[in-house]
């Protein structure tokens, strides 16, 4: 059994999804060991007690980067946690927490990367006037939303949207790529040459 760590800072749509899936039988082998927050009143940690799982509030405020990182790689270590997913963190890790586990940290992003990093995605990919846009499950490195790709998913931009609409159907997406990448990753029958992800 392969235990997943789940870090948010919201309501944690994504960690609903990854839980209902992980219940449902559909990433086999997994459990979510412990759902930590930087913020007290995370819905994502509301839903996680109501749910039964191990919950953590870890405030950042006031803490060096690295030193609240050093905070939530030891609560992942006393839960020994396999994965550590981002569902909605809207912190950046240190080097430091990213060396601790080397391709062992995933991360979603409301966008088909390299194409629009960082905050308020969808809103940049519709005022950009793509055609197309979607999700990107990555692997976390030491820059902003630049780790190897494992999963995208693609939704086109319909003249009918506005950002709110496109939102919502990316998120539809996302709620689908985290579970499937998450099964990748624990399968482990994949290496990474480069940026690519390759089956083994």
């Amino acid at each position: 059994m392969k235990n997943l760590g789940i870090l948010l800072s919201g309501r944690g749509s994504n960690f609903e999804a990854i839980a209902a899936n992980v219940n449902a039988g559909r990433i086999p082998g997994a459990r979510i060991a412990v759902v930590i927050s930087n913020k007290p009143d995370a819905g994502g940690i509301a839903t996680a007690q109501k749910l039964g799982l191990p919950t953590q509030v870890i405030p950042s405020r006031g803490k060096s980067r690295e030193e609240h990182d050093r905070e939530i790689v030891a609560a992942l270590r006393a839960h020994q946690v396999d994965l550590v997913c981002l569902a909605g963190y809207m912190r950046l890790l240190s080097p430091w927490f990213v060396q601790q586990y080397p391709h062992r940290i995933l991360n979603i992003h409301p966008s088909l990367l390299p194409a629009f990093p960082g905050l308020e995605a969808q809103q940049q990919a519709f005022a950009y006037g793509v055609k197309v846009s979607g999700c990107t499950v990555h692997f976390v490195d030491e820059e902003l939303d630049h780790g190897a790709i494992i999963v995208q998913k693609a939704v086109p931009v319909l003249d009918s949207d506005d950002e709110h609409s496109l939102a919502l159907r990316i998120l539809e997406q996302e709620h689908l790529a985290y579970s499937e990448a998450i099964r990748l990753v624990l399968d482990g029958s994949y290496q990474v040459v480069g940026r690519r992800l390759q089956k083994r």
